[in-house]
């Protein structure tokens, strides 16, 4: 064993920092160190670090506990343990090294001699978010937990002081005997607690709030430091095998510059503890097979990583696969980190019913399908998709999705004639493929009459002006901040500032009755601001995320909103507008639910979801160009099949999940099959259900197939969920009886067709319902039973109609 190595031993087996559990290290591979600077402010500053060795398996080992530091000059700072503790004011270096790897961490030590007094903010209210005091389920319960509340999260720090130390003054602190204050006393559970010991007598939490008590549990005198960022590291795990083990660490940058090692005070969690937790400490552990986003909040921000954990020893070999696009590269390297081998692609056959019903929502004919079939060129599915994207299908069913999103609907605000105007501008623009983001740029700053500028409808269905921002954000940048209206988010990095700074934007919207029936939207020649309702104070109209945007009174304060949300360097517009149509052709979106993007829900391919939305900022906000990206991508074109590999992946994309045909569409492929039409009062005869523009002409199938009803922007009114109504409906109901029996219906045709023998009318049969011939005991079963009925054919036909549209096959899309 050479010197490097004995030290690395001895360094173990004095500190004693590897757990029994952890594994043999490996480490050929990248060697990283983090943080890779390291910044002191003060005596009571420190700062971990985390050592990691990435093998050329994309596998990972923690190698902290076995790292030696040397540090160039001792007299600057000094390591102790597993951190770097101020000495003295200065720079030095400090090389950290393993096995055969080193790297150089900076160190600089500022303020080493000054040992400043706890802040109330900065240092006591962390604990009370670290130890769960402040959470939902406990004091910061809207009305609080056995008369005592807080703030949820810590979102009103005034308002803590004064309830901790002012409200029942004497009974939460004792400043005569600090140590015997009920605050800790309950904490460390030797007065009964309902929430349990929280803290233990010594620690670090016990501690700090000792010295805040005997301080005089003081208020911060003024401003101090805000946390602008906080940074977890390492930036992911790839782990190998159960009981295999990462530690994390936290730094929090403030607005003053500097930065803290927030560890031991940053709430940890996993968004899949089956697949690897963390514990309170800091320390991931792998549980089975799978993959978790490990994440850390401290203040309002929250930060996370993602992390792969692997069956132990997994032998895994890839097998290249055919590469369309930048789908598929990025798709495929997440297989690979997974050790997923994704199904074949789809036949032909799966191909364009699938594509059919999702770029159009119709059953592909008998005649496209023979045609398709018989195409062998080499890019036919190209052909086809471009093909379909130039159908007048195409417009009806985004100008659904749309329509869904916008709320056009007739409604008491609305009249007939304002929805009907409204829904044909809709229709309008996305014929001529108007860029999305111009769309949303005259939608949102439409004004006029509800007439003449149809666009200002959507002012009309919903008039609240803060449920017109939560609106906007849920639909546009897919974000869900209404939790912000009443206290910081929980989940988020939205304050109640951020929120009613983004409402600002629409406090200038007026309203008035118009002639003839139509109302007038207008805007008020005043500054766009709102108040926040805790502190008072008028927040200006501010871009979520962005500085104020310092608007004059004189200026329609939408205008501005609009070129932030659609700017390129907005973080938010294009990736939720991406992922709402991935979700249309995927069943869920990369962030699922599709408009609740956060931190705390993150993407499945986080790069992928940057690539789409790079892209199609590039192609001016096209959506022909990004449907015809996602569905020329090799990823869409998979086939429904799992295989050894990927039977487990729910996720990520490695077969295409079945899903069950929307409840408009459903009813036109009914009509397809059956050689029907669906007749709605009030429109053409020809129009289909997709193309209805007002969700009120009733239906009893599009309600019992979950139709929405358009009344919030939220696209979970749309339900794709089974039941016992939807069943009995499609076997039993007199509508779906009266289409099969219908004179001049497809089984009638069928009957009285004798040119053809019946084996080629099933086969006709199976071309419409499903895009494929029957199999020989398909067709033989099928023959047998018009056999058995030769005096009355259409029944016979009738009745194999009906048993194909009651498949699961003919209901999904597949």
């Amino acid at each position: 064993m050479n010197l490097r190595k004995l030290l690395n031993a001895l360094l173990i087996a004095v500190i004693g920092l590897v757990p029994a559990s952890a594994h043999a290290w490996q480490t050929e591979g990248q060697f990283a160190v983090y943080p890779a600077d390291i910044n002191l402010t003060t005596s009571r500053d420190l700062q971990r670090i985390v050592a990691q060795v990435t093998l050329d398996n994309g596998l990972t080992n923690d190698v902290t506990q076995g790292v030696v530091v040397e540090i160039a000059d001792p007299a600057i700072v000094r390591w102790e343990g597993d951190r770097f503790l101020p000495v003295a004011d200065g720079e030095t270096v400090a090389t950290v090294r393993f096995e055969q790897h080193s790297q150089e961490l900076p160190i600089k030590v500022a303020q080493a001699g000054e040992t400043p007094a706890l802040s109330f903010r900065n240092d006591i209210m962390p604990i009370f978010m670290k130890s769960g005091c402040n959470s939902g389920s406990c004091h910061g319960a809207a009305r609080g937990k056995e008369g005592f509340r807080l703030s949820l999260f810590g979102f009103d720090p005034e308002g803590d002081h004064f309830r901790l130390t002012r409200e029942m003054v004497g009974r939460r602190i004792d400043l005569a005997m600090p140590e015997r204050s009920l605050l800790l006393e309950k904490g460390l559970g030797v007065v009964a607690h309902g929430g349990g010991a929280r803290i233990v007598e010594g620690d670090l939490y016990h501690a700090a709030l000792l010295e805040w008590l005997r301080a005089g549990a003081l208020n911060d005198a003024g401003p101090v430091p805000s946390v602008v960022g906080v940074e977890l590291y390492p930036p992911g795990a790839v782990l190998d095998g159960p009981e295999t083990t990462q530690r994390m660490i936290v730094r929090a940058q403030y607005s003053d510059g500097t930065d803290r090692d927030v560890t031991d005070l940053a709430y940890f969690s996993s968004n899949n503890d089956n697949s690897a937790g963390i514990s309170p400490e800091g320390v991931v552990t792998a549980a089975n097979r799978g993959e978790s986003f490990i994440m850390a909040r401290f203040d309002t921000h929250t930060v996370g990583k993602p992390f792969i954990t692997l069956p132990a020893g997994l032998e895994f070999s890839w097998v290249d696969q055919p590469v369309n696009n930048y789908i598929d590269e990025l798709c495929y390297k997440k297989f690979r980190n997974l050790r997923i081998q994704p199904s074949e692609l789809c036949s032909d056959e799966e191909f364009i019913r699938r594509v059919s019903l999702d770029i159009a929502g119709v059953l592909p004919t008998e005649e496209e399908y023979l045609a398709f079939l018989a195409d062998t060129e080499p890019g036919k599915r190209e052909k086809l998709v471009d093909a379909l994207l130039d159908r007048k299908e195409f417009v009806e069913i985004w100008v659904m999705k749309w329509a869904e999103l916008l709320t056009i609907r007739s409604s008491n605000q609305v009249s007939y004639k304002a929805m009907l105007l409204y829904y044909n501008w809709l229709q309008e623009r996305i014929a001529q493929n108007v860029p999305i983001d111009q769309m949303v740029k005259e939608l949102l700053s439409a004004q006029g009459g509800t007439f003449a500028n149809a666009a200002t409808n959507y002012y009309q269905n919903e008039t609240d002006t803060l449920k017109v921002a939560e609106n906007v954000a849920q639909v546009f940048m897919g974000m869900r901040i209404q939790c912000a209206q009443c206290h910081n988010h929980p989940f988020d990095r939205w304050t109640m500032d951020d929120y009613y700074g983004f409402a600002a934007f629409f406090s200038q919207v007026g309203r008035k009755k118009g002639y003839e029936g139509q109302d007038r939207v207008f805007v008020q020649r005043v500054v766009a601001q709102a108040q926040n309702p805790k502190t008072g104070n008028m927040v200006p109209a501010t871009g979520l995320g962005a500085e104020p945007a310092g608007l004059p009174a004189d200026m329609d304060a939408r205008h501005a909103l609009v070129d932030w949300m659609a700017d390129p360097s907005n973080p938010f517009f294009a990736k939720a507008l991406v992922n709402r149509y991935w979700k249309h052709f995927f069943g869920r979106g990369l962030v699922d639910p599709e408009d609740d993007m956060r931190v705390t829900n993150p993407a499945v391919n986080p790069a992928l979801l940057d690539a789409l939305a790079q892209d199609f900022i590039d192609s001016g906000f096209d959506m022909k160009h990004l449907v015809r990206t996602i569905c020329l991508s090799n990823t869409y074109q998979l086939s429904a099949i799992p295989n050894e590999w990927n039977a487990d992946d729910k996720q990520n994309f490695s077969r295409y999940f079945p899903k069950r045909l929307n409840a408009e569409v459903l009813l036109d492929a009914v009509d397809q099959l059956t050689g029907t039409n669906s007749t709605f009062n009030g429109v053409p005869a020809d129009v289909r259900a997709v193309g209805l523009p007002d969700n009120g002409f009733n239906s009893y199938f599009l309600t019992v197939f979950g139709r929405p009803e358009s009344s919030s922007a939220c696209e979970c009114e749309r339900t794709g969920d089974a039941n016992l109504a939807q069943s009995l409906h499609l076997l039993n109901s007199g509508e779906i009886q009266g289409k099969l029996t219908a004179g001049d219906g497809r089984a009638a045709r069928l009957a009285g067709a004798t040119d053809v023998d019946h084996a080629e009318k099933i086969r006709q049969l199976y071309l419409v319902a499903f895009s494929r011939y029957p199999d020989p005991e398909e067709l033989a079963v099928a023959v047998a039973h018009l056999e058995r009925f030769p005096d009355d054919p259409k029944r016979a036909f009738e009745d194999i109609c009906w048993a194909l549209l009651n498949t699961k096959e003919f209901l999904f899309n597949h």
